[in-house]
């Protein structure tokens, strides 16, 4: 038997002679995921920060001279609970991504990177918002979620090819001391996760390291740390990309100001949580790559932003640290 829902109620009348107000109101309850009930009646699953959305929208529409008030009431019974749901199910959201998926999955060869980066943060930005409104998760989100990585791994073969897949294994702590004056190796054409990880490691494991940038992980020297390939020295494990798993590797995971960049570049390399910065962070390195003659410039003009940020960071768990003693 399902547990009946508490539910968050709207009842509104939007202003009659502002077009572009009820346009923004109608846009807004859209975007939040409301469910229609009948016209001016708007329903959401209750939960504590959806109800204060709806309530700063309430306001919003009474400033702006139309009316809305904010109930809060529980399912009838099982009948009412299911009728309720439904009006949340995204299957056809869902459908319509997959289809966009498979339509863009036959446009990606031949297409310039930066374009292939514009697809994919759009579609990214269209799957997302059909999960952050989908409540009731039901094999409509499975289906998309198991589309929406096919899609990403098309991609990253095309734009990336080597790009690694988890690997499933113990992190060991390892000691500094042994990875101090080495070569470190990894695709070139860095991007985010290659570029991070070298930053990571030149900053604060071995600020002597020497790096080669390969042309393919099979011409990966002996002698060398490789980084961010399959069967990598460093890559990804589980859930961590390689910049987080080199955080790992050489206990660097007490330090507040890399696990902020830790988050940022593990929500631009595989997705996930959003992270203000990220999107700044992007569009500033591709900048940069298109004015870096080659990976050696990119990691060196990267690198002042990585140690901006990081310093930026830094002084924000600091004051936080200091806030909360006093």
């Amino acid at each position: 038997m399902t547990e009946l829902s508490t539910w968050s109620l709207l009842v509104l009348t939007l202003p009659t002679e502002n077009a572009t107000a009820r346009m923004r109101f109608w846009r807004a309850l859209k975007a939040k995921g409301c469910a229609v009930l009948r016209d001016g009646i708007y329903l959401l699953p209750y939960t504590a920060d959806r109800e204060a959305a709806l309530r700063e929208l309430a306001t919003a529409i009474g400033e702006s001279g139309g009316t809305a008030h904010l109930l809060r009431a529980p399912s009838l019974d099982q009948e009412q609970e299911a009728e309720f749901r439904d009006l949340f199910n995204r299957s056809s959201d869902y459908d319509a991504l997959i289809g966009a998926l498979s339509t863009a999955r036959k446009t990606v060869f031949g297409q310039a990177e930066t374009e292939l980066r514009r697809l994919m943060r759009r579609l990214r930005k269209d799957y997302e918002s059909i999960v952050a409104i989908d409540f009731f998760p039901a094999e409509g989100a499975t289906r998309a979620q198991v589309a929406w990585q096919d899609f990403v791994a098309h991609v990253d073969t095309v734009m990336s090819p080597g790009e690694p897949h988890p690997a499933e294994r113990a992190i060991r702590t390892l000691a500094l001391a042994d990875y101090r004056g080495r070569t470190w190796a990894t695709r070139q054409r860095i991007w985010v996760d290659r570029l991070a990880s070298a930053w990571l490691i030149r900053r604060f494991i071995d600020p002597d390291s020497r790096f080669i940038w390969l042309t393919s992980p099979d011409a990966c020297p002996p002698h060398a740390f490789g980084f961010d390939f399959d069967g990598a020295a460093f890559t990804h494990v589980g859930e961590r990309v390689t910049f987080e798993v080199l955080m790992a590797s050489f206990d660097l995971e007490r330090d507040p100001a890399l696990l902020r960049l830790a988050a940022m570049v593990h929500a631009l390399d595989v997705g996930g949580a959003p992270v203000p910065e990220a999107a700044g962070f992007e569009a500033v390195m591709a900048g940069a790559r298109e004015r870096a003659v080659d990976d050696d410039a990119l990691l060196d003009e990267m690198s002042r932003v990585l140690d901006s940020m990081y310093t930026h960071f830094a002084a924000v768990a600091k004051t936080a640290e200091q806030g909360s003693r006093s």
